[in-house]
């Protein structure tokens, strides 16, 4: 309670109705209100927030409760003009501070509640990170992603009370992190690579060694085109038909905060393979589905965009055109000539844009070298207007 402001002290003092943690209670009980505790499941935590309306209700979250919290949930079930949220030092602002860091020069992500893995993406070289954690093992796990990427003499900080009086520190290097830290706490970490580090930009066009595959892949030239073509958004869904190994929908969740893709692959293999790819890839929460489109399509959440890389026909074509949201964008991949006659045939009735890619690589020949040319590849895309 001494952290607050008075303004927002003297709020919580008149509550009538107190919602939060264990903790948050101990925190504040010299306030005489009705207590009540987070709901399990959580998700009944808005119903029960409804059976309050009329009275003096407040909802103590730790920070800011619309950065990774709580605050974003509720504002997203309730008239916002019945709410009014009250900012406090968030972890992130704190954990800067402590560090000495820019936070426009960081970034800021949460693992808490969440698979770890997503974290991924955001190691490179000299990148400063600072997370939320999800519990006291959580600064193993990164510290394992750091030294199996080649990042091991990274810095890792672990902060936990911040503010408090058992505000406590550990430090130490991921290559030999193996301090015991409290299970509500915040990691700063300064990515260091060494020479052989794995190098991952989430700009796509990620190298074809990095996906676990079966040899049937769109590669690394043409995925960075039709991810080109079908520009990743904050929050966007994407209907990867064909996923195959999973890289094309990998890329596309690697590239934006939030994205989401749904991977639809009739063979069990292969949905082994991108369930592979999106844990190692850090895009843990890739949805794959068992079936052949357009049957498997039947009753998705309409897309923000679609690739077609595999089992294109024109009934896959028109129900994925038709289930696209307005300013949606679809791209689809040929290589045999049936599929690329149907291309053509698209191309011509709904126009859009068509182009043939082809790539040749510099491979030896014998104690020479020359141009290998890879199969070419007919590429469709438009906007959905």
């Amino acid at each position: 309670m001494n952290g607050l402001m008075p303004a927002t002290r003297t709020i919580v003092e008149a509550a009538d109705v107190i919602f939060g943690g264990e903790r948050h209670h101990s925190l504040s009980s010299q306030i005489t209100a009705e207590r009540v505790s987070w709901p399990s499941p959580f998700d009944d935590l808005i119903e029960t927030l409804h059976t309050f309306k009329g009275r003096g209700v407040v909802v103590l979250v730790t920070g800011d409760p619309l950065w990774y919290s709580v605050g974003a949930r509720i504002g997203r079930a309730i008239d916002p003009r019945e709410i009014a949220y009250h900012p406090q030092l968030s972890a992130f602002q704190l954990a800067s501070t402590r560090m000495g860091w820019s936070m426009a020069d960081l970034e800021t992500l949460t693992v808490h509640g969440r698979p770890v893995e997503q974290m991924i993406p955001y190691i490179q070289p000299g990148a400063r990170l600072i997370v939320l954690a999800t519990g006291g093992e959580t600064s193993k796990a990164i510290a394992r992603f750091l030294v199996e990427r080649g990042y091991g003499r990274s810095r890792i900080t672990a902060l936990a009370a911040m503010g408090g009086a058992d505000e406590c520190r550990f430090d130490g290097m991921a290559e030999s992190w193996s301090h015991a830290v409290p299970a509500f706490n915040t990691l700063a970490i300064e990515c260091a690579a060494s020479p052989d580090a794995l190098l991952t930009s989430r700009v796509p066009g990620l190298d074809d060694g990095c996906f676990h595959n079966d040899g049937t892949m769109t590669k690394r030239e043409i995925r960075a085109s039709a991810l080109a073509k079908l520009m990743p958004m904050r929050g966007a869904l994407l209907w990867d038909i064909g996923t195959g190994c999973g890289s094309v929908a990998v890329e596309w969740m690697r590239a934006e905060p939030d994205s989401r893709a749904i991977g639809i692959e009739p063979r069990e293999d292969r949905r082994i393979l991108a369930a592979k790819n999106a844990t190692l890839l850090g895009t843990p929460k890739l949805e794959l589905i068992n079936g052949k489109a357009p049957d498997a399509l039947q009753g998705l959440e309409p897309p923000d965009a679609v690739f077609i890389g595999g089992g294109l026909s024109i009934e896959v074509f028109r129900f994925a055109w038709n289930a696209l949201r307005p300013l949606g964008r679809l791209a689809c991949n040929a290589v045999t000539l049936e599929s690329e006659r149907l291309l053509y045939d698209l191309h011509g009735k709904y126009g859009g844009k068509l182009i043939k890619i082809s790539v040749s690589a510099a491979e030896p020949i014998g104690d020479k070298t020359g141009w290998r040319s890879s199969m070419p590849v007919t590429q469709w895309s438009m906007v959905k207007r």
